[in-house]
């Protein structure tokens, strides 16, 4: 099957993944995995009125039809969030020494209206070479190639030498949902330890024309935290003004908060990840060149921070995201309250973050206080040969020509969670996004027929050459 893959690769491959609407029939093992994904979509995970519950006995379902066991599979859930359960299986391996790997993946996703969608977003549309629908790309793309991958190797008769987890966790979308990655991490590691993990983070970037541009292994992300800046007094009638108006107040603390710039900062991965766009001959990139190569060099940094997409790894960022004043028309605001998203950068604190807020807003009226001080940070996993190589062997096979390069993701995952029990967990390569994102948290989410399918394929033959399945 893999020589046919290459030989329909080398065929194509001249052709810009933009040549939509030209997708080959499906092979019989594609149109298997095709009602996976179909179902992941279809069933609705969003925290108001869907059930991740219901999305992982599905999928558990689909894992005994292939052969697992009562035993090879565990649901959980909080009971306080009986919607928000996930499931747990396992592969066993034949030799304990061998490789271990965990699939990680969340099945929740952002909420989608659909009055404000041009298709039903719980719908499983395929139209004009792309998939559309609420999670199409982010992220129960790899969900099901985690579960296909698993009920493949399952029904193959022959298990692999390393043991092969899945974890499909909810909450990952919401701090107002039940985490099961963190719950996991924290009750029961037993279930998910291994040597690594894959999840999301990394895959691969087309250009305007569809052509494939960049491929990356997520290796570590920021620590994501917000800050609440809270302003009281007394308040009183509008028709008698005061200085110390809590609007006011907020106000100028939010454009302190604006005006300041975070230190510049690089490590290893992202001089890796950045020197490709050092190559461009445009302002950013230009001055991205001059900083690689003299850090002091602020100057430079700043130009390279022109670029948002640079910006977002150089350093810890903050911003404001939601504001509340007041209680009526005609009254001075007695409470006024804003939010600021901190990213902050690897080494960084949470404590050191809401220091330096503190410190640019100078002023004891405005109270900073860390909404969740006690989530985990972010632990950069090693750039180690043994995960890198493997995805780099098979991408110059099946994706010739594309760098692949590691990333430090601005974002954040459910990866992070893995720092409490000491597990590197990576961004897989293998799909590849358009450069607008394709419409993820946004309205008509969407994801390339064609690059699912490669993903796919690139996917499995990675999983086989970490835990040695023929």
């Amino acid at each position: 099957m893999r020589l046919f893959r290459l030989g329909l690769a080398a065929v194509i491959g001249l052709a810009p993944l933009g040549a939509l609407g030209q997708t080959p029939p499906l092979r019989p093992d594609q149109v298997a995995f095709r009602a996976i994904y179909k179902e992941l979509v279809e069933t609705n995970t969003e925290l108001s009125d869907g059930s991740c519950t219901e999305a992982a006995a599905k999928m558990g379902a689909r894992l005994k039809s292939a052969g697992f066991s009562d035993g090879d599979i565990t649901y959980f859930a909080d009971p306080a969030h009986p919607k928000d359960g996930g499931v747990v299986a396992v592969l066993r391996g034949t030799d304990p020494k061998a490789t271990s790997v965990l699939l990680l993946g969340h099945i929740d996703v952002v909420e989608a209206h659909r009055a404000d969608w041009t298709r039903d977003p719980f719908t499983l549309i395929e139209e004009d070479g792309y998939f559309y629908g609420r999670g199409t790309s982010d992220m129960k793309s790899i969900d099901a190639i985690w579960v296909d991958t698993m009920m493949r190797l399952k029904r193959s008769g022959k298990a692999p030498r390393g043991t092969l987890k899945l974890a499909l966790t909810c909450g990952e979308e919401s701090d107002g949902a039940f985490n099961g990655a963190d719950w996991l991490a924290k009750n029961r590691p037993d279930l998910v330890r291994a040597d690594f993990g894959l999840n999301e983070g990394g895959g691969g970037r087309l250009d305007d024309k569809g052509q494939r541009e960049s491929l990356s292994v997520g290796v570590g992300q920021k620590a994501y935290e917000d800050f609440r800046l809270t302003v009281t007094n007394p308040g009183g009638h509008s028709s008698r003004p005061r200085p110390d108006n809590a609007i006011y107040q907020l106000a100028d603390a939010l454009l302190k908060v604006r005006g300041y710039d975070f230190p510049f900062k690089l490590n290893d991965t992202t001089r890796e990840q950045l020197a490709p766009r050092s190559q461009k001959d445009d302002p950013a990139g230009q001055g991205l060149k001059r900083f690689l190569a003299d850090p002091t060099d602020m100057a430079a940094a700043k130009a390279a921070a022109s670029d948002p997409s640079i910006n977002a790894v150089l350093r810890t960022n903050c911003v404001a995201t939601l504001l509340s004043a007041g209680h009526a028309p005609n009254a001075l605001p007695q409470r006024a309250t804003a939010n600021i998203n901190c990213r902050i950068f690897p080494g960084e604190t949470v404590a050191q973050t809401q220091q330096t807020l503190v410190g640019v807003i100078a002023d004891p009226s405005v109270a900073v206080e860390a909404v969740d001080p006690d989530k985990p940070l972010a632990v950069s996993p090693p750039l180690d040969p043994k995960v890198i190589g493997p995805m780099r062997a098979l991408a110059n096979t099946d994706f010739p020509g594309t760098p692949l390069t590691p990333s430090m993701s601005a974002g954040a995952s459910d990866a992070v969670y893995f720092g409490q029990i000491d597990m590197a967990i990576y961004g897989v390569p293998g799909i590849f996004s358009d450069p607008d994102g394709n419409g993820v948290h946004g309205l008509n989410e969407r994801l390339r027929v064609r690059s699912l399918y490669e993903g796919r394929d690139y996917l499995f033959d990675l999983v086989k050459a970490y835990v040695g399945a023929s």
